[in-house]
């Protein structure tokens, strides 16, 4: 029992006789070991990504989904007949595209609820409108071509039809119909990138009493459906006009095509798209096989969340071991000016009262969003280190000097957070600095030796003891 009593004192002792420069690099290894947890830490806000997104998922596909629609098309049938006995007919269906579409888009959403993740959903009431001029069609079809006229048909394509809240119906010189699954072909899809083709569920009305080849006609369809996450009208014009408005106050506008003009308010947006033919790089017509790019003219919009809490949360942990280094080495400039010891158990666990900020974070941020999150997160780790500053050094001086040093480092980090284009530069900075300020108050220590000497002297306590 002696004998352990006394390797108890010797490896106090030894670890009290270390010199300060030793002592600073026991720090440093500390920091870098308790960086380890904060890979747990960010374990957990992927699992809680991956559910978000599940729950995104499941009430997506229940409303419909991301949806894309084609405004009204132009598809006739054609047949080239076999060359020989042997071989066989081939039939194929032609697209014309109309020479001009305008189409308006208006959205209404709604945020649904699964535990503490949130959806928005939307109904879009849309009116496609198209002009078409059918001089010199076919300019594309393939040799030896047939294309029946009789049996074309005017089709409107979208791409998930269990989103529809209303029949779509369609409107021409002549009259007003209500648009059935397409006889021509029940789908078509557009894209040569397999991971990037628009698959389109087609419906359509016959045309053939009054398409003939060297005419002119309007055609309007209107729809109404519902979807989320996502919604886009394909440039089906040759030239295509395309305004929305909504009521969701962030939407993405992150197509391929942007719009000329937008606005965002507190009571939604508007914005507006023109597509000239030279723009949209897309053939006005041929077979509906060899048509491509289109699937890269969708315009529209996607409606996110701004404020991720877990993109958030996420990008605060990459400057974990900027924040324990930081903390870490504050104590360290206490304990070298003071001449009090801290043990390496209390910077383990002033490093577990950081890690466990990164949850408290994460729980709150769930519920009240990343800032309040953040906030109130952040001033309670805050007031904790303050306080065992205090506890360490006896010192309610050193406690509130804790407190003002630990309140602008977590002002910085939030800073960095929100910056984001200018993060790395002040970031960079911001550490320049705080190693420059280490550097001076650390100016008079005899690293050699395990006493701190300052310009008075041997500091035994800290200035301020309560």
């Amino acid at each position: 029992m002696g004998d352990f009593s006394g390797l108890q004192l010797n490896s106090r002792g030894l670890f009290r006789s270390l010199s300060m420069g030793v002592r600073l690099i026991v720090v440093c290894g500390l920091a870098l070991l308790m960086a380890i947890p904060a890979f747990f830490v960010s374990g957990l806000v992927d699992d809680r990504t991956r559910r978000a997104a599940d729950v995104v998922k499941e009430i997506s596909n229940h409303v419909g989904g991301p949806q894309t629609f084609l405004g009204p098309t132009l598809a006739i049938p054609y047949r080239i007949p076999a060359q020989s006995p042997a071989d066989s007919a081939k039939h194929g269906t032609y697209l014309v595209f109309p020479a001009q579409a305008s189409a308006s888009l208006r959205t209404t959403t709604e945020e649904r609820h699964r535990s503490l993740f949130r959806v928005p959903v939307f109904q879009a009431d849309l009116k496609l409108d198209a002009n078409f001029d059918l001089s010199g069609v076919p300019a594309a079809a393939p040799q030896g071509a047939e294309l029946d006229w009789s049996r074309a048909e005017i089709v409107v394509g979208v791409s998930e039809a269990r989103g529809a809240l209303a029949d779509a119906t369609l409107t021409t010189d002549a009259k007003t119909v209500t648009l059935v699954p397409a006889e021509i072909a029940e789908n078509i899809t557009f894209g040569g990138d397999q991971n990037r083709q628009v698959k389109l569920s087609l419906f359509g009305a016959k045309a053939g009493d009054m398409i003939k080849p060297d005419t002119q006609f309007h055609a309007t369809s209107t729809l109404r459906f519902s979807g989320a996450e996502r919604i886009s009208v394909l440039a089906y014009g040759k030239t295509t006009h395309l305004t929305a408005q909504g009521d969701w106050r962030n939407p993405g506008f992150d197509g391929e095509i942007p719009p000329v003009n937008r606005n965002l308010s507190n009571q939604g947006f508007t914005a507006e798209w023109s597509v000239p033919f030279i723009a949209r790089g897309v053939r006005a017509e041929g077979p509906s096989d060899s048509i491509t790019g289109l699937d890269t003219t969708a315009l529209g919009m996607s409606f996110i969340e701004v404020a991720d809490p877990y993109q958030s949360v996420n990008r605060s942990l990459k400057y974990v071991l900027l924040f324990l280094g930081l903390v870490f080495l504050s104590y360290f400039i206490f304990e070298a000016t003071t001449g009090e010891r801290v043990h390496p158990a209390q910077y383990i666990l002033v490093g577990v009262a950081q890690i466990i900020f990164y949850l408290l974070l994460l729980s709150f941020a769930e519920r009240i969003g990343f800032d309040y999150g953040f906030m109130l997160a952040g001033a309670a780790t805050v007031i904790l280190l303050s306080v065992n500053a205090g506890w360490i050094f006896s010192s309610r001086l050193q406690g509130a000097r804790a407190l003002v040093i630990f309140t602008l480092l977590y002002t910085l980090i939030y800073l960095l957070l929100t910056l984001k284009d200018n993060a790395l530069l002040v970031g960079a900075i911001a550490s320049f600095l705080a190693v420059a300020a280490a550097m001076y108050f650390t100016r008079r220590i005899d690293w050699y030796s395990s006493l701190p000497v300052t310009g008075h002297g041997r500091t035994g306590q800290a200035d301020g003891s309560s």
